[in-house]
């Protein structure tokens, strides 16, 4: 039984490699599927009611049937796939953490009715309130300001931070010291905090 569907099969495949090609060459170029422009050989109308199994005598009507499916398939696919191209929106970029967090400290500053605590980007400006790169000089005075009401742990914590890279910068005065900026923003936080 296996080997007589695989014959069946292989003997399908064939017709319809046969198929192809003959339909290519009996459609002339200006002659579109659909459009109802008459046929060379026989001036029927393709896409005009005619099926093209009715076109093909040697196939079998299961034949036909597999064949009009995988071509309706095939043209599904296209359509898909053209729809797919006009309709994909150019997606914005995200906007980084420091972005987000750079964000946030504005919108503290300006008091908008919208703005409310975010506990991930006080941790991003906590981590990053150092570094002149991460945090630029004039927003970190409003961080300054931000950090006058940080209570709790998280204060604690900014207060120990402070003190540490104070004692490194200390013990390591000849030799690879933080950058006089980094020494400066620390020093204000620890004025502030302590």
């Amino acid at each position: 039984m296996a080997k007589r569907k695989r014959k069946i099969t292989e003997m399908t495949e064939k017709k319809n490699k046969k198929l192809k090609k003959a339909s290519a060459k009996e459609m002339p170029p200006a002659a579109t599927p659909g459009t109802g422009e008459a046929h060379a050989k026989g001036g029927a109308a393709w896409g005009a009611g005619q099926d093209t199994a009715l076109e093909l005598p040697e196939l079998t009507p299961e034949e036909k049937r597999v064949l009009e499916r995988k071509l309706k398939k095939e043209r599904r696919k296209e359509e898909r796939k053209q729809l797919r191209k006009a309709a994909v929106p150019s997606v914005p970029a995200k906007p980084s953490g420091a972005q987000l967090a750079l964000d946030y400290l504005r919108g503290w500053a300006q008091k908008h009715e919208n703005w409310k605590f975010q506990k991930t980007r006080q941790t991003w400006l906590l981590l990053h309130m150092y570094d002149n790169d991460q945090v630029p000089d004039e927003l970190f005075s409003t961080l300054l300001a931000y950090l006058e009401g940080l209570r709790g742990r998280a204060r604690e914590l900014t207060v120990q931070k402070a003190e540490a890279l104070m004692q490194k910068s200390d013990e390591a005065r000849g030799a690879d010291t933080l950058p006089l900026g980094t020494i400066q923003r620390v020093r204000q936080v620890l004025q502030l905090l302590s």
